[in-house]
Formats: structure tokens, sequence, C-alpha cells
């Protein structure tokens, strides 16, 4: 890869940093257990339509799928999306709205990460060197597993 564009992914994630810590602390704040992450969906899917990102695919109701890029040479870069029925007792801004129900093991760190991959590999797409396809997928905590839905 060339160091032009390291550079420009470096600046283009720190210009990001702000709107995905954002990001992440609305997820924390609406966490939806296994299978239930309608409105998780719903709301990745409105953040990638403000990048003119719309030709994504739903799978397993809640799971989505897309692609940037284009050539012979494809990676995945995947993030879980439910939350644990736990009950949260941290004293945050952005605490667990859903009582019982929470992201302890950091599902909305992962789906803010891919998001914020998604606003950076976005403006570049036409400079990647092939294909990489992003998987927002359900129900990682629960049998079986969205990753087995997904494929």
């Amino acid at each position: 890869m060339q160091t032009t564009l390291i550079n420009k992914i470096k600046q283009l994630s720190e210009d990001y940093f702000d709107k995905v810590l954002a990001i992440r602390r609305h997820l924390h704040q609406h966490p939806e257990l296994s299978f239930q992450e309608y409105e998780t969906a719903a709301f990745v899917e409105r953040e990638l339509s403000a990048l003119g990102i719309t030709d994504t695919k739903r799978i397993a109701s809640t799971g989505i799928t897309f692609t940037i890029g284009s050539g012979h040479k494809t990676i995945a870069l995947r993030a879980d999306m439910d939350a644990l029925p736990i009950l949260e007792q941290n004293d945050v801004s952005y605490k667990s709205k859903n009582d019982g129900v929470m992201h302890a093991c950091g599902h909305d760190v992962h789906t803010a990460s891919l998001l914020g991959a998604s606003m950076v590999l976005s403006q570049l797409r036409e400079e990647i060197p092939g294909q990489v396809k992003f998987i927002f997928q359900p129900g990682e905590g629960r049998l079986p597993g969205g990753a087995s839905l997904m494929i």
C-alpha cells in the first residue's frame, strides 16, 4: 500500500474520531439482545446511507453487509452488534437506557469502529487496491450464532 494512502487513512481516522466516539456512546445507550438488533441495524443503515452507501444487504434479519472497492483481492471486516442480558451499574452519561441489557463485552465499540472504517474507506474507494467486505453481524452471543446464519 502506498504511503500516501496510509497517510490519508490516518488523517481521515483522526477527522472522524469524535463522530465514531459519539456513535459508540449512542450504541452503548441503546443495546439490543442477540437477534433483536432491529434499532441497531436501522441506525447502522442510516449512518451508511449518509455516506452514500445504499447497496447494503440484510442477512439473518438484522445482519448487514456491503462491499467497497473492486478487483480480485478481497478482505473482510466484521463487527458483532448484540448486547448481553446484564443490568448496567456504571455511572456514566451514556449508560444503557434499556434495563437489563448492556454492551458489557464491547460490541458497541466493534460496531462503531466498523462504521468508522466505512467512513474512511468510502472516501477512498477509488484508491483501494481490491475489495473490502463489511459485515455487521447479529447474534454473536447466542447459538446458533449470527455468523453461521450469515454464511
